[in-house]
This record gives C-alpha cells, sequence and structure tokens, in this order.
C-alpha cells in the first residue's frame, strides 16, 4: 500500500468517518438527450418510421442516430442508440415484415391444395 493512500483514508476517516471511507458518488458524463426528448425518441421509435419522410420502412440504429442528429442536433453512435433503445425498454428485434397486398385467401386457397 502507498503510504498517500493511507494518509488521504485516514483524513476521509477522521472527517467522515466509515462513511468517508467509500468512494463517493460520480455524476459522470451528463446523457446526450434530456429526459423529454428520450420520451419523443421513444414516441417515434413506436409510431415507426414513414416511408415518405424518413425513407426507411424499419428503424435501425443507424437511421435513428441521424434521426437524433436532425431533431435535435446531437450526434450519437449507433451503438449508443442500441443502449438508449435498451435503457427505454425497447429492443432491437423486428417483427417479421407485412406485405400490404397479403391476400389471406389465397394462402389458404394454397395450403389447401399442396
Amino acid at each position: 500500500m502507498d503510504r498517500q493512500t493511507l494518509r488521504d483514508w485516514v483524513h476521509r476517516y477522521n472527517h467522515d468517518g466509515i462513511d468517508g471511507l467509500s468512494d463517493a458518488h460520480r455524476s459522470g458524463r451528463p446523457p446526450a438527450l434530456s429526459a423529454e426528448q428520450m420520451q419523443e425518441l421513444k414516441d417515434l421509435v413506436l409510431a415507426g418510421p414513414d416511408l415518405a419522410i424518413h425513407g426507411v420502412t424499419r428503424w435501425r440504429c443507424l437511421d435513428l442516430s441521424a434521426a437524433i442528429a436532425e431533431r435535435y442536433g446531437v450526434v450519437v453512435h449507433e451503438r449508443t442508440v442500441g443502449k438508449m433503445l435498451r435503457r427505454m425498454g425497447l429492443t432491437r428485434l423486428q417483427p417479421r415484415p407485412y406485405h400490404p397486398k397479403k391476400d389471406g385467401a389465397a394462402q389458404e386457397a394454397f395450403k389447401k391444395t399442396s
């Protein structure tokens, strides 16, 4: 053990008691988006993209990163977007695509004949 470390511990113990020996919580880096912006992002993800406006049929982290940069002026990496989605309780899993011209009657007729 270094002498300086022991000295620091003694001073912390003398000043704050046993509680002084545990490290203090540090604030860390502030979040890139505020709570209101995170809620808007969650609403955007749940609503899904509009092909005419966003140019995509489903959200990817890369697309959301571009949307965040456009809306809020904050550049975040696509991996950070994935972490944000996880913190909001969302996953990156996508449902199977649904074709708008799908015909259920034709599928049932095909199943019966094959």
